[in-house]
């Protein structure tokens, strides 16, 4: 088990290398350059050639690269430009995760939820009307994209009806103390339970719409597995013995379906990250997704380069744990 640990953390140290190689030589690349940023229309030649040279831009690429390596692992990715202007890029993340983490958890808690009993459901009733309208509910969470959903939910139940907030992740009037900035849990450590209710009714529809995709995959999965580990031997041996239906269900199949579905869980956190940026734009969610798309809109390079590496170590940590409990659960996988 040791050995297969530490394998997959030497295989999560490559990714996080050959990822920051990319993401050097891309931010590089892209139009205008960080000095073209931070100087903006009057910049002159000698101004943008004093620049250059103050950040290192006018060395070779790869003492640019060791140089960006050293000050990454101090925790120095530049000043923001746009999002934070005079700010560290990493307090653009520092302040910004714990409400897209808070969105995630709210979202893929709400897929789980609703995944795994419809998956099993459609698949006991396998062909019936149950599982044809399952099956097709989730294909509409796969193809319809997620600022369409998220612009529909807005407008339906915060525009029209007006029952849920459109925007934001508190109201303005809600006097909250913040402790570790996820407001929902602020709420209930100071007891201020008309701040956590608020801060929660903002995770509604954000939240729904980011649960969408990694409920259709999820519910076919389970679907899937359900159906496949019924057709094996040793459950129709169960079902022989007379054992319950119950003990039948929780030992033998839902036991055996779920491996597959604490793979993709752990896969599904890639798409939560790339989902909140389109979420969070549409309902102006104060979070990492939304810092992400002002920092191209802005051309703000440090704090692209600070989301982008957080968010990839985020999904490549997430992703080794994943793999430690599908170990466990599975010691096959092991060898």
């Amino acid at each position: 088990m040791l050995r297969f640990i530490v394998r997959r953390m030497l295989q999560a140290v490559l990714a996080l290398f050959v990822l920051s190689i990319l993401l050097f030589a891309w931010l590089r690349s892209l139009p205008g350059g960080v000095v073209s940023a931070m100087l903006g229309e009057r910049g002159t030649p000698e101004s943008a050639a004093a620049l250059r040279a103050q950040l290192g831009l006018d060395e070779p690429l790869p003492v640019q690269y060791w140089r960006f390596l050293q000050r990454a692992v101090q925790g120095d990715f530049g000043i923001s430009n746009g999002v934070y202007r005079g700010q560290p890029a990493l307090d653009v993340f520092t302040q910004r995760f714990p409400a897209t983490v808070e969105l995630a958890v709210f979202a893929i808690v709400l897929a789980l939820a609703l995944a795994i009993p419809l998956g099993y459901l459609a698949a006991t009733r396998r062909g019936g009307p149950f599982d044809t309208g399952s099956v097709i509910f989730s294909l509409v969470g796969v193809a319809v994209p997620v600022f369409f959903l998220a612009y529909v939910l807005k407008y339906i139940f915060a525009v029209r009806m007006g029952i849920l907030p459109p925007s934001g992740r508190q109201s303005v009037g809600i006097n909250a103390t913040h402790i570790t900035n996820f407001y929902v849990l602020d709420g209930i450590i100071t007891r201020e339970w008309d701040a956590a209710w608020d801060a929660f009714k903002h995770l509604i529809l954000p939240g729904i719409a980011l649960a969408s995709i990694p409920f259709a995959v999820i519910f076919r999965i389970t679907r899937a597995a359900v159906i496949d580990v019924m057709d094996e031997d040793y459950v129709r041996t169960a079902r022989a013995k007379g054992l319950r239906r119950q003990t039948i269900r929780a030992r033998h199949v839902m036991r055996n379906a779920l491996i597959p579905v604490v793979t993709i869980v752990g896969l599904q956190v890639g798409a939560l990250l790339a989902g909140a940026v389109l979420t969070e734009k549409v309902f102006a969610f104060t979070g990492i997704g939304q810092a992400l798309a002002l920092g191209f809109e802005l051309r703000d390079y440090p704090v692209l380069q600070v989301l982008i590496l957080m968010a990839a170590l985020i999904y490549i940590i997430v992703n080794l744990v994943v793999d430690i409990a599908y170990a466990v659960i599975d010691p096959r996988v092991r060898h």
